[in-house]
């Protein structure tokens, strides 16, 4: 028969391997914690902005001020230059600026002109304030081919790319879906319509002040695939837009997009530009902030 030492650890062995275990699990908690606090302070630089037009019935604009700086975002966008000293007051930003409609392109010759104008007007209005984006669009596709559409809008944005590199302001352009035909929401006949599109007239330009500006709402729709997207984009990319999918609505667990990885991935790939919220608020419109900052913070 075998000696009870032989088959049972002794009780000094057994506190030994308790031991070894414990500093083991301590060990991979402190690590576990370290790696939180390290991708919680690359999220914590993640710099974001209010979209004033979704919230516009519910604050004016010097409540959305007041919003934006009890949340900690640091940016009120798409505000009409008249409104910018309010911003200014309360030390905010306006991370992109107007410029031209999204029906109205660049993509259309007989609306070049006009277009161009707009964007340089909001250059200079942007440069003197010191803001760094303006947005801008294709336009409908009417009856221009993609092909055709691409070429002018290659032609049309190179005269504005100048003007913007000598400012020292971003041109954004913007992809919007064209499947949902609710207001606000899709863009039924929007020409740039897919973010390959879209890229594909950036690459073209290849100016350091032409950049994406990439909505994960409108590219979810399209494309999916978005934190690939993102990430073959990242190098073109000068503004984010967020919104809950379908519906154009918060980013809570309603819709579904994981706004956690995709904020990660944001924060990985040391994003420096704005997150602009831009969902339409279909509760409580400081809640459903509250919630997407806390998502950027990696805080839910």
């Amino acid at each position: 028969m075998s000696s009870p030492t032989s088959t049972n650890p002794s009780r000094r062995n057994f506190l030994e391997v308790g031991a070894v275990v414990a500093a083991g699990a301590i060990a991979g908690t402190v690590a576990h914690a370290k790696e939180e606090k390290i991708v919680s302070a690359n999220m914590a630089d993640l710099k974001q902005s209010i979209c004033e037009w979704c919230f516009k019935k519910t604050w004016n604009i010097e409540q959305m001020c007041e919003v934006a700086k009890k949340l900690g975002c640091v940016s009120v966008e798409l505000v009409q230059p008249e409104d910018w000293p309010t911003l200014k007051k309360h030390g905010l930003s306006c991370a992109i600026a107007f410029s031209h409609g999204f029906d109205k392109g660049m993509n259309n010759p007989k609306y070049q002109p006009e277009c161009i104008a707009k964007l340089k007007k909001s250059i200079d209005n942007c440069a003197d304030a010191k803001f760094p984006n303006v947005i801008t669009f294709t336009g409908f596709r009417e009856d221009i081919s993609d092909a055709d559409g691409m070429k002018n809008c290659v032609a049309a944005f190179k005269q504005v790319t100048k003007y913007a590199e000598e400012k020292g302001v971003n041109v954004c352009l913007e992809m919007l879906n064209s499947r949902v035909n609710v207001e606000m929401k899709g863009h039924p006949g929007y020409q740039g319509d897919h973010i390959d599109y879209c890229l594909d007239i950036v690459k073209q330009i290849g100016s350091p002040r032409f950049k994406l500006l990439f909505d994960f709402y409108h590219v979810q729709i399209m494309d999916g695939d978005i934190i690939n997207y993102f990430k073959k984009c990242a190098p073109y990319i000068g503004h984010v837009h967020t919104a809950g999918n379908p519906g154009r609505c918060e980013l809570d667990d309603s819709q579904e997009i994981n706004y956690r990885a995709v904020f990660k991935a944001l924060a990985d790939a040391k994003y420096d530009g704005y997150i602009g919220h831009e969902f339409i608020p279909t509760r409580d419109p400081m809640g459903g902030l509250q919630q997407a900052v806390n998502l950027v913070n990696g805080k839910a």
